[in-house]
């Protein structure tokens, strides 16, 4: 059974993995045949937002600790992940994304990504595993890989003019579509960049899903 990495960043939309993007993404696996194995950084959020009211609430959580909400507690940290015992990798959105996975919130095009991501990512680039990336995830390709890949965030033209600063070829994309890079076996689509119904987000990671197992050797 093929085995599909899947990198979370917390627990919420608005400070980790976007729920419905990530729970699609499992379910999209499981229906291909394939294994999904969960991954998270064991760290501490950015920080934690209160999801009825969209302000910052004063509390402390980790990443990982969040996640496992999502995998039922089957999951493990990101630092013990090893690009060969799995067949390709994918990253759902959400702002943990951004904010946990990398620091593009707040420094954009200067963004940092964590390290065991980039390790890991890299490694599977390195063996020529595909990767996909949902939503905001996209953004931290640039940086991970360090080559011109073609990717899609959708339509928003700032974060596509930030995305092109660091030096991807951004590819505009509506939301139940897929940008694939087929030299770097790279997969994006939009999902909640675009999405406003979770059926919409679900047309376009399903199309991931399905094209990135396609991809695995």
């Amino acid at each position: 059974m093929k085995k599909i990495g899947v990198v979370l960043s917390g627990c919420g939309v608005y400070d980790g993995s976007e729920i419905q993007e990530a729970v699609i993404t499992l379910l999209a696996i499981a229906r291909s045949g394939a294994e999904a194995v969960c991954f998270a950084p064991d760290k501490p959020q950015t920080d934690v937002m209160n999801h009825l009211t969209s302000r910052e609430a004063i509390e402390h959580r980790n990443v990982l600790v969040e996640a496992a909400r999502i995998t039922r507690g089957n999951i493990t940290p990101l630092a013990q992940a090893e690009a060969h015992e799995l067949d390709a990798l994918i990253v759902p959105g959400g702002f943990g994304a951004a904010k946990n996975l990398c620091n593009f919130a707040s420094a954009g095009s200067e963004c940092l990504v964590d390290s065991d991501l980039r390790r890991l990512a890299r490694d599977c680039h390195a063996l020529g595993k595909p990767l996909g990336f949902i939503c905001i995830a996209p953004v931290m390709l640039p940086k991970i890989l360090d080559v011109s890949v073609r990717l899609t965030i959708g339509t928003d033209i700032d974060t596509a003019e930030m995305v092109e600063e660091m030096g991807a070829e951004h590819v505009p994309c509506p939301v139940d579509d897929i940008v694939v890079d087929e030299e770097h076996k790279v997969v994006t689509t939009p999902a909640y960049m675009l999405a406003t119904r979770i059926d919409e987000a679900a047309r376009g990671i399903e199309k991931l899903v399905a094209r990135v197992v396609d991809m695995t050797a």
